[in-house]
């Protein structure tokens, strides 16, 4: 852009942005959305510097590209609710049960896992609700099979010391974390 240019973007800029900003907010539901409209029709104002009219004439012109770009952005606002709708039926369908819930006194059992130590906790969770065998966990923990093996033996000993086997319901036996055989 030459100098003459640049100094009529910005005569057309200071001229028009108020009425193009107040234009654009009647037609958006967040201001934040109007500014965007308006900094688009600007932008295309700088591109298309050639093709903008003369001066008497510039604002219709303005009118026509923030419309082309309010139609733009309602189509995008349309592309991503419908993505977004997409998204939400996938998650709902996606979303795993929590094997906590199956047990039927998983308030003591999380409590009980919060008693425990941070990589105990974690060892337990990565195995029961992750599903994860123990030379996955040692690579998402940067520790060693054997070493992972070792701590869900004793974290598995200490949940059962926490919880027991016992939950106070007679009759009902519930073993809270099985061993490798029962897995």
């Amino acid at each position: 852009m030459t100098s003459g240019s640049e100094d009529r973007f910005r005569r057309i800029y200071a001229a028009n942005f108020d009425p193009l900003l107040a234009y654009a907010l009647r037609r958006v539901e967040q201001p934040e959305d109007a500014a965007d409209v308006v900094a688009e029709t600007f932008v295309v104002v700088w591109r298309r510097s050639r093709d903008v009219p003369p001066d008497d004439e510039v604002r219709l012109w303005l009118y026509g590209v923030a419309r082309r770009v309010l139609a733009n952005h309602h189509r995008g606002g349309q592309r991503r609710e419908r993505l977004g709708e997409r998204l939400r039926q996938r998650l709902k369908a996606a979303v795993p049960v929590d094997p906590g819930t199956e047990v039927p006194q998983r308030l003591v059992v999380r409590d009980a896992l919060a008693r425990l130590g941070e990589l105990d906790r974690e060892v337990l969770m990565l195995t029961f609700w992750e599903g994860l065998e123990p030379r996955e966990i040692a690579a998402v923990l940067g520790l060693s099979a054997p070493t992972v093996r070792s701590r869900l033996s004793r974290a598995r000993s200490r949940l059962r010391e926490l919880v027991g086997h016992d939950f106070d319901v007679p009759g009902h036996v519930v073993d809270v974390m099985p061993t490798e055989e029962g897995r």
